[in-house]
């Protein structure tokens, strides 16, 4: 199962009902941020999404998506953390995030590495990459894609039967991709393991224009999580601000084939009305929906149409 976990989805400032930036992805046993705006621990322990995080992918170095890093550093520290913990930002991001890890302490009680991507760059896991993709927010920043690797195909239990492999570990052997002998004759792993199947994908834009970019990073993905600071009634300070509408986040899910969209970094005009937004993108994009805090979406294997929760 992959976990989304919305922590923070307004723009630029909370408002009552709202936290600035911050999703939580809990991905089979691991956990990592995408953006860690002002006051994200005190989100992290209110939707219970816990604190066992490794990595925390910063989108760009406005202080509404990272300055919630130097606290959560500070809780971390507390809780007796001694695993590295990684942070990922940006061309331009180490300067920034190096003073804040020092900033009210002398020291923090367990390593921090900091890394500088650039668009393209992958950061490799045993089984997915995060993959950064160019934006336009008019300053540094990327977006981000998790992206499974292949899995195995499916194990034909019968056709293994009928070339007489027992059921145990030679079934495991032959999923792995290895070939067994069975009374004298090899067997090989394509007799009875079909064509390998795609991993899931969740792409998250952080503060951009509608672009090419993101269409591309985000083909077929299960979940596109977008930048939707304002309705169409604001196109043009959307465009001045190198922020999206509604109807243009719905643009690019429909442009990338997006099985499911979300829209996030919602401006404070729209905090309490967020159906206006919904139906902008709806009208392009059916079933889109407005993020709300503490907001959970569910990907699980071959379901597109997981529901979400809050």
């Amino acid at each position: 199962m992959i976990r989304v976990t919305f922590l923070g989805t307004a723009a630029s400032r909370p408002t009552v009902g709202r936290n600035v930036s911050a999703i939580a992805v809990q991905r089979e046993g691991e956990a990592m941020l995408f953006d860690c705006g002002e006051g994200t621990q005190r989100q992290m322990m209110r939707y219970r999404t816990g604190f066992g995080i490794g990595s925390v992918f910063i989108t760009h170095m406005h202080a509404d998506h990272f300055l919630g890093v130097i606290g959560l550093l500070r809780t971390l520290g507390l809780q007796g953390r001694a695993e590295a913990l990684d942070l990922y930002g940006p061309r331009g991001a180490r300067k920034t995030l190096e003073e804040a890890i020092h900033l009210g302490v002398e020291r923090v009680p367990f390593p921090v590495l900091i890394q500088e991507l650039d668009p393209g760059d992958h950061v490799r896991r045993e089984e997915y990459d995060v993959r950064a993709f160019p934006v336009r927010h008019g300053t540094s920043a990327i977006g981000y894609a998790l992206v499974e690797h292949p899995r195995r195909g499916r194990f034909d239990v019968d056709a293994a039967r009928g070339l007489g492999v027992p059921e145990g570990p030679l079934f495991g052997t032959l999923h792995r991709g290895e070939p067994v002998e069975v009374n004298g004759r090899l067997i090989h792993p394509e007799e009875v393991v079909g064509p390998s199947r795609p991993g899931r994908s969740v792409v998250y834009t952080g503060d951009t224009r509608p672009c090419e970019s993101t269409v591309e990073a985000a083909a077929g993905t299960e979940l596109l999580i977008h930048d939707c600071t304002f309705a169409e009634e604001e196109r043009q300070r959307a465009h001045e601000t190198f922020h999206t509408t509604a109807q243009g986040a719905a643009g690019v899910a429909a442009r990338a084939g997006a099985k499911r969209l979300i829209l996030t970094h919602l401006s404070a005009r729209y905090s309490d009305a967020p159906g206006i937004l919904e139906d902008e993108a709806r009208a392009i994009f059916p079933g889109a929906l407005a993020a709300y805090d503490g907001m959970t979406v569910e990907i699980p294997y071959g379901d597109p149409e997981s529901g979400e929760s809050g």
